[in-house]
């Protein structure tokens, strides 16, 4: 052993919580390959207290504007907005073992999976690590009821110590028998994805820093992607290249499996499969990565497989898409509303338009985010409008297939609103074959 125990567990348990933090995948970094083409690419360090801070205050002021006296979260992606720690990300998003309460003025308390206090100590804006009480079915059973009532008084505790007499909370996702104990027990519960998703709108500087070194590292990703790119390779395969490259720069997961070649593009959300890639075939996909700092990069691109020209069909849909995401993107500027930016967008030709994608532009931060701009044509009463603002993140898509078609084109750019218009923050190239070059 590293030391001589006194006899105390809490000695040990010390001991093993500092030993633990201090090697946090957070607090060791994302290793040299990473920061290596980081400076290359002249992305300096986010700073990531001042990041946390900013999240915080921004959870806070809408908790105030909403009038609320915290938030109560479950969906991991908010956790990891608020407190910056994550823990087994995607498990826990389908089996409710971990939540946050965040006081209005007060503690932010995380209630983590059993054993599990060291992996927030590194956030510095985590004041008490609790147990969760998980009253899912995996655990609670036919007792669900106990357990819910064990929960609910532990977060009314924290609302009637720290909600100042306000007893509404704002609440994320959560089954409607929690809802019913905390009614019973005084406190109301309102919309939590209204309040993290206004609060994640606006990036600071430091986010914009971490998410351009989450894109530098898929794009990175994605070069080694496009070398593996050949003849006989299967989509699997290929795909697989892509999360390879992802976790050794530290990233996290990927939320989809949108790749396809061939005529599996058309029309578009086929899933990966074991289809082999022939020479002459396009292949389409869409990165949906979740990499570094939990930043998604949300990136599409279309390759031609193999050294032969591509046909001119392959070329007039490659040129509908680019032609359009660069039309898109130019109109893409502070103060347009949401309605008038749709009204101005390119949309695919009458053969393709049926075929479309769902929508023309959607907000991205540590995930897909609010908000969601559908074609003007499918622009209905119930689509909210707003207006694009300075620290605004969106993906501009594209797909252009045929109906019936034989192949089609996914392109998709990731923007960041600016004081004065935006910035492209993807970078890699084009397939210039089928641009024409």
């Amino acid at each position: 052993m590293p030391f001589e125990p006194d006899g105390s567990n809490d000695v040990l348990h010390k001991k093993s919580r500092l030993k633990a933090a201090e090697l946090n995948q957070h607090a060791l970094g994302y290793g040299a390959l990473a920061e290596a083409e980081w400076q290359a690419a002249g992305i300096a360090a986010p700073d990531l207290p001042a990041m946390r801070r900013y999240r915080l205050e921004r959870i806070r002021a809408e908790l105030k504007r909403r009038d609320y006296a915290g938030a109560l979260l479950y969906d991991p992606v908010n956790i990891r907005y608020a407190t910056d720690a994550t823990n087994m990300q995607l498990w826990v998003a389908h089996n409710r073992t971990r939540h946050c309460f965040v006081a209005t003025d007060g503690p932010v308390v995380l209630f983590d999976y059993f054993s599990c206090e060291h992996l927030s100590d590194h956030s510095g804006v985590v004041d008490e690590v609790r147990p969760a009480v998980s009253w899912a079915y995996l655990y609670s059973g036919e007792l669900t009821g106990q357990k819910v009532r064990r929960w609910a008084a532990g977060i009314a505790d924290l609302v009637l110590k720290h909600g100042g007499g306000n007893r509404r909370i704002a609440v994320d996702h959560i089954n409607p028998e929690g809802i019913e104990e905390l009614a019973r027990l005084g406190i109301s519960t309102g919309n939590g994805e209204a309040v993290m998703e206004n609060a994640r709108l606006i990036k600071s500087p430091d986010e914009i820093l971490a998410m351009r070194r989450a894109i530098a590292a898929c794009e990175a990703a994605m070069g080694e992607m496009e070398k593996a790119l050949r003849p006989g390779i299967s989509e699997n395969e290929l795909w697989a290249e892509l999360h390879r490259g992802n976790i050794a720069r530290g990233g996290e997961w990927i939320e989809t499996r949108l790749l396809s070649s061939g005529p599996r593009t058309n029309p578009w959300f086929q899933e990966c499969s074991s289809r082999t890639i022939e020479a002459g075939e396009l292949v389409a996909f869409d990165t949906d990565l979740i990499g570094p700092y939990g930043f998604c990069a949300d990136l599409s691109r279309t390759w031609l497989c193999g050294d032969a020209p591509p046909s001119q069909e392959q070329r007039d849909l490659f040129r509908i898409a680019a032609d359009q995401i660069a039309h898109n993107t130019e109109l893409m500027r502070p103060g347009i509303s949401f309605r008038d930016l749709v009204e101005g967008s390119s949309v695919p030709p009458g053969d393709c338009f049926p075929a479309r994608y769902g929508v023309l532009y959607h907000g991205v931060g540590l995930a897909d985010e609010y908000p969601t701009l559908p074609h003007a044509s499918d622009w209905t009463d119930d689509t909210p409008d707003g207006v694009l603002e300075p620290g605004m993140v969106l993906c501009v898509e594209s797909y252009i297939g045929r109906l019936g078609g034989y192949e089609g084109v996914k392109i998709e750019e990731q923007i960041l609103i600016t004081e004065t218009g935006n910035e492209k923050l993807s970078t890699y190239p084009l397939d210039n074959r089928l641009l024409g070059g």
